[in-house]
C-alpha cells in the first residue's frame, strides 16, 4: 500500500477487490449464485440492495460495476437530488454509455425523484443500485421496484465479522509488527458490532491508533470500547419486528421469549406505553373469555407505568408479558369480530325486527315498534325463543366460537345448554 493509501479510513482500504473476498453473504458470493454468475458474464443488473448498515451494499455495487465493465458513480439521496442525477444521464448520454449509478439511502428520494429514474432504467442508460435500510415496500414506489431486482441482505453473523476483522487485522501488522489483536479482543468487537462490519472495522482501527505497537488482549481493549446502541427506529422495520416477536412468543407460550423482546424493546428505547398498548390487544385477540384476567392485568400495567414511570413501572410490563404468555389462549372473540364486521358490511340495509325495536313514544307503539317482544327475565331460566337477527338474515354457523381452553370451555357449555333450552321451548 502506499502512503496516499494508507491515509483513507481503514474500512474503505479493506474493502474486497472481488467477489471471493466478499464474507458474508453467501447466496450471492457462492459459485452457482446468480449474482456471482452475473458477474462471471460480466452483466449488470438494475437492483434495489436492502439490508442493515456495514452489510456490503456498496462494495456489491462496485463489484457489479467493475465485472461490467461500466463507469461507476455514487450520490446519496440525502444530499443529492433530481440535479445531481441529470447530471449524471446526461454525461451518460454524452458518452452514449451506460453508466451504473449506486444511488445510497434511496428510500429519502420522494416519489416524483424516483419517477425521473424510470425512464433511463428502461432505455440503458443507467444500471441503477439502491442501497436502503428501510422496507423498500413501503418506501420505494411500485413503478420503481418493478424495473429493479430486490435484494436483500443480512446482518453479518459473529463469524463472518471475526473473519473481516482477522483480515483487517492482519493488514495493520504486516504494516506496524508491533501492533496485534489477539483473537479473544477481535470476537468481542465482533460481537458488538451487531452485524455491521463497518462499525467493527472502525472499531479496529480506533484501537490501532490508541496504541500502534501495543498487543492488546480481551482485558485490554474493553476500557477502550463504548457500547454501542443497538440497532433500532421507531419508525422502522426493527420497531415492528421486534413487537412482532414479542407478540408471536407470548401468542406461542413462551415466557422466556416474550421476556427476552420485550428486554430487548426497553434496552433499545422503545416508548413504554406504546408496549402496555401492544400487551392490552394480545390479551384481547390471542386469550380474550378464556381469561378475561388478562386484559384487566394488561389494563393495570398501562396504568401502573403512567404513575410510577420508568424504571420501576416498567416491571408491570413483564409481570403482564409472563401472565399473557402463560394463559390459556383463545382468538374466538378476534375471529367473531371479524366474522360479524363482514356479515354487517354484506347487510347493513336489513332493518332491526320490530319486536327489538325501542318504543318510547305511543305513535312508534302504535306502528308495532317493541310488540312481541319476550322480556327473558319473565322465564324461570332466562331464555326465550325469538329472532334476533334481520329477516332473512340467518347464519350459517355461529360467529362466536369458544375453545375449549380456560374459561371458554365453561363457556361453551353454557352455550349448549342454552341451545337445549331452546329447543325445548320450540318444543
Amino acid at each position: 500500500m502506499t502512503d496516499g493509501a494508507w491515509k483513507a479510513p481503514l474500512a474503505h482500504r479493506m474493502r474486497p477487490a472481488s467477489l471471493d473476498e466478499v464474507i458474508g453473504q453467501p447466496e450471492l458470493t457462492e459459485e452457482h449464485s446468480w449474482f456471482a454468475s452475473m458477474l462471471r458474464d460480466g452483466r449488470a443488473t438494475s437492483c434495489i440492495f436492502w439490508g442493515p448498515p456495514g452489510v456490503g451494499k456498496t462494495t456489491l455495487a462496485v463489484l457489479m460495476a467493475k465485472a461490467a465493465g461500466l463507469p461507476f458513480a455514487q450520490l446519496s439521496a440525502v444530499s443529492a437530488g433530481k440535479r445531481e442525477v441529470q447530471e449524471i444521464i446526461d454525461r451518460a448520454k454524452a458518452e452514449n454509455r451506460t453508466w451504473l449509478l449506486f444511488l445510497d439511502e434511496i428510500h429519502r428520494f420522494n416519489k416524483a425523484q424516483q419517477d425521473v429514474l424510470l425512464p433511463y432504467i428502461e432505455d440503458g442508460t443507467i444500471v441503477l443500485v439502491g442501497a436502503t435500510t428501510e422496507n423498500p415496500s413501503f418506501s420505494l414506489n411500485d413503478a420503481l421496484l418493478s424495473r429493479c431486482r430486490l435484494v436483500v441482505l443480512k446482518p453479518l453473523d459473529v463469524e463472518a465479522l471475526h473473519a473481516i476483522l482477522r483480515r483487517a487485522c492482519d493488514a495493520l501488522e504486516r504494516e506496524h509488527p508491533g501492533f496485534s489483536v489477539d483473537d479473544a479482543a477481535l470476537r468481542v468487537l465482533a460481537d458488538m458490532a451487531h452485524g455491521d462490519a463497518r462499525y467493527a472495522i472502525n472499531q479496529l482501527e480506533a484501537l490501532f491508533e490508541a496504541g500502534s505497537g501495543h498487543s492488546w488482549t480481551e482485558e485490554d481493549i474493553r476500557p477502550w470500547l463504548m457500547k454501542r446502541a443497538a440497532r433500532y427506529d421507531r419508525d422502522g422495520d426493527a420497531h415492528y419486528d421486534l413487537i412482532s416477536a414479542l407478540h408471536k412468543c407470548i401468542r406461542d407460550s413462551d415466557a422466556d421469549a416474550a421476556c427476552y423482546w420485550l428486554a430487548r424493546m426497553l434496552e433499545a428505547g422503545e416508548e413504554p406505553l406504546y408496549i402496555a398498548r401492544r400487551l392490552i390487544r394480545m390479551a384481547t385477540e390471542d386469550i380474550g373469555l378464556a381469561d378475561p384476567k388478562a386484559l384487566a392485568l394488561a389494563l393495570d400495567a398501562h396504568r401502573m407505568y403512567e404513575i410510577l414511570g420508568s424504571p420501576e413501572g416498567e416491571q408491570g410490563l413483564f409481570e403482564t408479558a409472563i401472565y399473557l404468555a402463560l394463559a390459556p389462549k383463545s382468538n374466538a372473540v378476534y375471529m367473531a369480530e371479524k366474522a360479524a364486521r363482514r356479515l354487517a358490511v354484506k347487510t347493513g340495509h336489513l332493518g332491526v325486527p320490530m319486536h327489538l325495536r325501542n318504543a318510547p313514544t305511543r305513535m312508534m307503539k302504535e306502528l308495532g315498534y317493541g310488540r312481541g317482544y319476550q322480556y327473558a327475565h319473565d322465564d324461570k331460566d332466562a331464555v326465550v325463543v325469538q329472532r334476533h337477527f334481520p329477516e332473512g338474515l340467518d347464519p350459517s354457523s355461529p360467529l362466536y366460537r369458544p375453545s375449549s381452553r380456560g374459561l371458554e370451555r365453561t363457556l361453551n357449555e353454557r352455550l349448549q345448554w342454552l341451545e337445549a333450552r331452546r329447543k325445548e321451548r320450540q318444543g
